[in-house]
């Protein structure tokens, strides 16, 4: 595994890799290879670098934090979206669900327009509730940031609070997870993995990738997220604990979470995706050759990616910030072949 990583990175493919592999409810294998800059000065890759963790995001935060309302019976996923904000209905879309939202299966286009120059938050939800439908609610799995846009939204109105405020008070501190948040602060910049150049030629380091959450501010239900290694295999292993019965810091319940990690999509649907986690669809190469077909995960665009394996109890977590300095190589075969060898090396075969 760690080869693969080695000429990956030798081939331009990220700067750098920070990889950890969960198994038995601890860290089995951790490796830190390469640079966590290269521009305006090379800066070696750390354990501890913090990551842009882009649409990670959405399952870690933001489908936790509605799970969470779902718990304390302040919706229900099967509500109407509308029904929460009523503006919402505009352009056919009255009967999109939280289900819909959570699944993207609800028929919005994969993000808000970004052709102008527009900004602040208030233009950012305004788009998002006027948004147009591209296919009939229910009818096919399309990726859209605009679900977790109004999951967000959502949070906010009904969790009562700032939603970075919300996801720190629910999530990241009953978890112990220190080093991780939305907006980091001017201190940790040393230790944040930058990404790109933004629209004026500015390094982004410590500011969040995503163009439409940053023209939002930087939180947003759908990217925004700061963490680490360490952070991030907390989470992955106090998600575990809690599916297979262990005591667990886990901010919710066995039985909710499990309808996160299964197949919620609409009937007859076949690209399979939980409340915010992908199980089986078009995205899902992280998982590699050998993790069971009940494992999950999520990828982010800046590079990073989470898979989950109950069968086996495992969890492979990879971060990279392959979009640095000018945009980046693709790493989705990396991530693949990174799951097989680590599935392999655990002694799993191939499911049937």
């Amino acid at each position: 595994m760690d080869g693969l990583v080695r000429n990956a990175i030798r081939k331009g493919q990220a700067p750098g890799a920070v990889v950890a592999i969960g198994h038995d409810e601890q860290i089995v294998h951790r490796f830190v290879y390469g640079k966590r800059a290269l521009v305006p000065a090379p800066e070696p890759l750390t354990w501890d670098t913090h990551f842009d963790m882009a649409s990670l995001t959405k399952p870690t935060m933001t489908a936790l934090a509605i799970m969470q309302l779902v718990e304390r019976q302040k919706l229900r996923v099967d509500d109407r979206v509308s029904q929460y904000f009523p503006e919402f209905a505009c352009n056919g879309k009255g009967d999109i669900s939280v289900r819909l939202l959570l699944t993207h299966y609800s028929g919005l286009p994969p993000d808000v327009p970004l052709n102008d120059p527009w900004t602040g938050k208030t233009e950012g939800v305004q788009r998002a509730m006027t948004s147009s439908l591209i296919n009939p609610p229910g009818a096919k799995f399309v990726y859209s940031d605009v679900n977790y846009i109004m999951l967000g939204l959502l949070v906010e109105k009904l969790g009562g609070l700032p939603l970075d405020q919300y996801v720190r008070l629910n999530i990241l501190d009953p978890l112990g997870m220190t080093a991780s948040g939305y907006r980091p602060s001017s201190d940790l910049q040393p230790l944040i993995a930058p990404t790109q150049y933004d629209e004026h030629g500015v390094m982004l380091r410590g500011v969040v990738h995503d163009p439409t959450a940053r023209r939002m501010g930087g939180v947003a239900g759908h990217a925004g997220l700061f963490s680490d290694a360490s952070d991030m295999s907390v989470y992955a292993q106090a998600l575990l604990d809690r599916l297979k019965g262990r005591p667990s810091r886990f901010p919710l319940r066995q039985d909710t979470l499990l309808l996160m990690t299964t197949p919620q999509q609409p009937a007859g649907k076949t690209e399979l995706r939980g409340f915010g986690w992908d199980i089986n669809t078009h995205y899902s190469s992280p998982r590699g050759d050998v993790f069971s077909h009940r494992s999950f995960g999520h990828t982010g665009f800046t590079g990073t990616s989470l898979w989950i394996d109950p069968d086996s109890d495992s969890y492979v977590l990879i971060l990279t910030n392959r979009v640095h300095p000018a945009g980046g190589q693709s790493v989705v075969q990396l991530r693949h072949d990174i799951a097989t060898a680590a599935g392999k090396a655990l002694g799993l075969s191939a499911p049937v």
